[in-house]
């Protein structure tokens, strides 16, 4: 992923902040001698503090012989972005025809060493701590080993630390262009009001240039 410095987190927290509720992303890991890489969709909770994310997938997935093979992954997740059409790019007394057309994103990408987790006890806490990152009001029995109702379904999950090694962060929000191009992407993305759009123009707004 390319970074160009505008486009740069301006310190973790800005990551880390942003990747606290955006919290489905894509697991990719290399695929076995022969095979391309494997990518699973999921859901799973970071934890700053410890530097690490846990998640679980089903014991018949494809890519634990991969993992267990290979155990550095990448988590990446993907967000907040738009289209925005090239008129609105094209910058005071340029015809805007000749604007070039561009996406904004968000993009945060966790290189991880992955941590199998096979022991009932441990499995259970794991899934209790993303339960409790996606349902803090509760409503759902805590898992334990061995007890109801969910021991008996730990056998059919594995669940995964993802150990953080490395991140790589990128926030594309127009970050280069002139004030009055900001002012002009910010206004478009407020009327058209489609999907994502209100998230997108919130960054364009806080990203402004130092």
């Amino acid at each position: 992923m390319l970074i160009h410095p505008w486009d740069a987190p301006r310190g973790d927290d800005e990551w880390q902040r942003w990747l606290a509720t955006h919290d489905f992303g894509q697991l990719a890991v290399n695929g076995l001698p022969g095979e391309p890489p494997y990518v699973q969709p999921l859901h799973f909770a970071y934890d700053a503090e410890r530097g690490e994310a846990v998640t679980h997938l089903a014991r018949p997935n494809p890519l634990w012989h991969a993992v267990e093979a290979n155990p550095e992954v990448l988590l990446s997740v993907v967000d907040d972005y738009a289209y925005v059409p090239g008129p609105w790019q094209a910058e005071p007394g340029t015809p805007p025809e000749h604007g070039v057309p561009t996406s904004l994103y968000a993009s945060v990408q966790l290189r991880c060493r992955a941590h199998v987790v096979d022991d009932p006890a441990r499995k259970a806490a794991l899934l209790n701590r993303q339960v409790g990152h996606f349902q803090p009001e509760g409503g759902s029995a805590r898992a334990a080993a061995g007890e109801a109702p969910y021991g008996r379904l730990l056998s059919g999950i594995r669940g995964l630390r993802l150990e953080v090694t490395g991140v790589r962060a990128k926030f594309k929000y127009a970050g280069k262009r002139s004030e009055a191009v900001r002012e002009r992407i910010a206004a478009g993305l407020a009327d058209r009001d489609g999907a994502r759009d209100a998230e997108a123009r919130a960054h364009v707004l806080r990203r402004q240039p130092a």
